[in-house]
Formats: C-alpha cells, sequence, structure tokens
C-alpha cells in the first residue's frame, strides 16, 4: 500500500496525485525520480528498498510505477552502460558513444549506432552518485527532480492541453527509437522541461509498460498548471474519457460547443 503524509516543501503531493487520478482515470502510479549527489543522502530516504539483484532503470521505475515501492540505485546496481549514462550515473566516453554493442543487432552500421548515441539525451556523468524513485503521493522525494506519468495516448492529449491551457506553449518532442528513457526522463532529468516518449522495447519488456501507454516525464513545478488547466477545460466539457461522438452524425451540435460555431 502507498503511503501519504504532507509535503513539507508546500506541495501537497497526495493531493496533487488524487486531482490527477480523478481527471484522467490513471491506472498506473504516478512516480518521482530524484537524483543524489551522494548515495548516503539517497540511503536516507524513508522506506527505502534496495535492489538485490542486477537491474535495468526500466525495471527500476517498473518497481515504484508497477508495485508502488521506494526504490533506490547506484551505478552498482544497474545491468550496463547505457542505463547509467542515461541518467549520469556511468562514463559517456567514447566506448559508449561508438554504439558498438548495437551493430546488428538494433542498427545496420556502425555509423548508425553512433547517431543514435548521440541523439540521446542524457544528465551530464560525474555529478550524481545515486537515483531514487518513489510514489508521488508519499511525499518521501521531497520534492523529486521530475515526476513520471503513463498514460494511453486519449489520457496524455488531455495532460498536455492541460499544460497549454494558460501560457501556450508549441511542444517539439523526439523519438530517438531505442532508449526511448532518453526522451522521457534522461530529457527531462537533463533540461527541465515536460519530456514525452514512446517508451522502447526494454521499457516494456524489462519495465512493465502495456502496450497502450506513454511516459510523460516533467519536473513538479509543471503539475499545479496542468491540474489547472485540466480543471478549466472539463469546465467546459472537454474532458477525459472523451466520448465519441459518432462518425455519421451532424457534427455542427457539437462543434458549437467545443469550438465555438461549428457552422457547415
Amino acid at each position: 500500500m502507498e503511503e501519504t503524509s504532507p509535503a513539507p516543501t508546500g506541495l501537497d503531493w497526495a493531493r496533487m496525485v488524487d486531482e490527477l487520478n480523478r481527471l484522467l482515470r490513471l491506472k498506473t502510479t504516478v512516480i518521482g525520480m530524484k537524483l543524489y549527489e551522494r548515495a548516503a543522502d539517497m540511503e536516507g530516504v524513508p522506506g527505502l528498498r534496495r535492489p538485490k539483484a542486477v537491474h535495468t532503470t526500466d525495471q527500476i521505475v517498473g518497481m515504484a510505477a508497477r508495485l508502488g515501492w521506494t526504490v533506490g540505485i547506484t551505478a552498482d546496481d544497474l545491468v550496463g552502460a547505457q542505463c547509467r549514462a542515461v541518467i549520469g550515473l556511468g562514463p559517456q566516453d567514447d566506448a559508449w558513444r561508438s554504439g558498438k554493442d548495437y551493430v546488428g543487432v538494433w542498427h545496420a552500421t556502425e555509423a548508425d549506432a553512433r547517431a543514435r548515441q548521440a541523439a540521446l539525451t542524457c544528465v551530464p556523468a560525474g555529478r550524481h552518485e545515486a537515483m531514487a524513485v518513489s510514489p508521488l503521493a508519499s511525499g518521501r522525494l521531497d520534492p523529486p527532480d521530475i515526476c513520471l506519468i503513463y498514460a494511453t495516448p486519449g489520457q496524455m492529449i488531455i495532460l498536455i492541453n492541460g499544460l497549454q491551457w494558460k501560457n501556450y506553449r508549441r511542444f517539439d518532442w523526439s523519438v530517438v527509437g531505442e532508449t526511448a528513457c532518453a526522451d522521457s526522463w534522461g530529457r527531462a532529468l537533463a533540461t527541465g522541461e515536460p519530456s514525452l516518449s514512446l517508451p522502447c522495447f526494454a521499457e516494456r519488456r524489462y519495465g512493465g509498460v502495456p502496450d497502450e501507454e506513454m511516459l510523460m516525464a516533467l519536473p513538479p513545478r509543471y503539475l499545479p498548471a496542468a491540474i489547472e488547466g485540466m480543471k478549466a477545460l472539463s469546465a467546459n466539457g472537454l474532458r477525459y474519457p472523451i466520448a465519441p461522438y459518432g462518425i455519421q452524425n451532424d457534427v455542427r451540435a457539437g462543434m458549437g460547443v467545443s469550438y465555438g460555431g461549428g457552422r457547415a
């Protein structure tokens, strides 16, 4: 069972998660992720579990999102250079940049593999010793660096619309393919910006991400604005679940409500 506690920072994590679940009907636990300069600081997180085996970062994230656990890791807990590099817990050296292990598996040539490695957005190496994930409602990572929200495409577009309700901006996101965690938590940690991804083969095979889910990673400061926006949209009838209107119906009545006119 996920424990809840007030957030000393002033953000009520449990309340925000309740509102996200109410507005989006999420099936998967909203979680936080936090990097630590010193492993000793990570060890002080309440209720922390430490791995007893070697894992991918996808599995560690899945333990929080699918099981409700609070888990902390260092580089030694991760299976290889790719998982370590994306979150800055391992080197991003020439051997890693070469991508040689992916030639003939994920890419046709050495040039292709190197280009993919160069496309990844990673946390700068050498600044952190540890990382922890935990259900956001627990308040144990107060505050987390980023929040991770798994959602269907329908849920995700409503979340994005909420982010765009006020202070509109166009979002441009990448699709690197394999190692899509660089599109989500890697990019959000490195840039501090909302980052959407299509979870890759490894995230689905090892992290338990189901076919229908996408992943949004974003710093927690964006959550109040997203919730405010989704509430405003909901009051206008623009909410999840999105009820099908019917492909053969006269569209003008529906368009008149949602788009302000809807003339033929």
